[in-house]
């Protein structure tokens, strides 16, 4: 079958890049993940994709694994690390190997497509969302990491068509990282940082794969960068009471200073130098969450890749708590 569809995705194994697999495979996508040896691959068992575990740094590999990619989802990337090179490394160098094997092996691939992040562009203000037009401030090794990639993807786009996607804070089935507001709320406790009104953007990974594939497929999303999130802002109390709502309980709800946030944060930071792995919460992520917005316009999204939010809080919450609770990690 010579017209078969050959999909690329890096960090397939992962989160957001397993269910953008799922996707692809529903679409009738051959897939092929790029993910590193140790690698859980739980997600991808029993699916028909094939796994090449050299990860990103064997170039030669690569290149043999590209040469016949139609699209590559780079959606793999280095989110904790200890060390600021940590950061550079998983997001700018893999990046530089993946584009580099293209241009050598396949320069006519039919599209790149890049998973940033709403870090890059860094922080809104609540009267004012980050557009694709504002000048990124990103505050965070996270995010300056990101702003590297993406400015290495413009380099190379005179010779590859590229797409970067940024989305906001993603939740859904399977993810380990806002998980961990649902472990909280379902042991009674809802936790809201500072006193001032917050808003954010927030998204439900089928609605961002969704969006991914649109900028993907598209033929006028060269070179362009866009939002893929939530239509919606919306503000932490108003989460608590969606999250109450599907729980069926109310929780006690605590708000903790900034002050405080930061403390634990040190706190976290001291005693990860003594772990091998790099601490879950730090001071670079209390700098995030005492923000007072993360927010994103779609608009671009909406009228170039006719992208549209199909899952409610409401809706996106009630299937990612009842797949938590299936799963016992409820």
């Amino acid at each position: 079958m010579n017209n078969e569809i050959i999909s690329v995705v890096t960090g397939g194994s992962g989160f957001v890049g397993s269910h953008l697999v799922d996707l692809l495979l529903e679409k009738g996508h051959k897939v092929i993940c790029i993910v590193r040896k140790t690698s859980n691959l739980r997600w991808l068992e029993n699916k028909p994709v094939e796994i090449f575990d050299g990860g990103l740094f064997d170039k030669e590999a690569l290149k043999e694994v590209l040469k016949n990619a139609d699209y590559l989802f780079h959606v793999a990337g280095v989110v904790k690390a200890k060390k600021e090179e940590g950061y550079f490394i998983g997001n700018v160098e893999t990046t530089r190997n993946l584009l580099d094997a293209l241009v050598e092996v396949n320069p006519n691939v039919k599209k790149v497509t890049v998973i940033s992040s709403l870090t890059a562009c860094g922080p809104a203000t609540i009267d004012k969302p980050c557009t694709e037009e504002t000048e990124p401030h990103p505050i965070t090794t996270y995010g300056r990491s990101k702003v590297a990639q993406e400015k290495l993807c413009k380099e190379y786009m005179d010779k590859l068509p590229i797409t970067i996607v940024r989305p906001p804070a993603i939740y859904g089935e399977r993810d380990t990282e806002i998980y961990l507001v649902f472990k909280t709320y379902s042991k009674g406790l809802m936790t809201l940082v500072g006193f001032n009104r917050k808003l954010v953007s927030l998204i439900h990974v089928k609605d961002l794969v969704d969006g991914i594939y649109l900028a993907g497929m598209s033929n006028e999303s060269k070179g362009r960068t866009y939002f893929i999130s939530s239509e919606e802002f919306y503000e932490w109390p108003k989460i608590g009471e969606a999250i109450a709502k599907v729980f069926g309980k109310k929780a006690l709800t605590i708000r903790l200073p900034h002050f405080l946030v930061f403390t634990v944060a040190v706190f976290a930071q001291f005693f990860a130098m003594f772990s091998g792995k790099p601490a879950t919460f730090n001071i670079e992520k209390a700098k995030d969450f005492v923000q007072e917005a993360w927010t994103c316009d779609v608009t671009r999204a909406k009228k170039e890749l006719n992208f549209r939010q199909n899952i409610s809080l409401e809706e996106g919450l009630k299937r990612t708590i009842s797949w938590y609770k299936e799963n016992k990690w409820l």
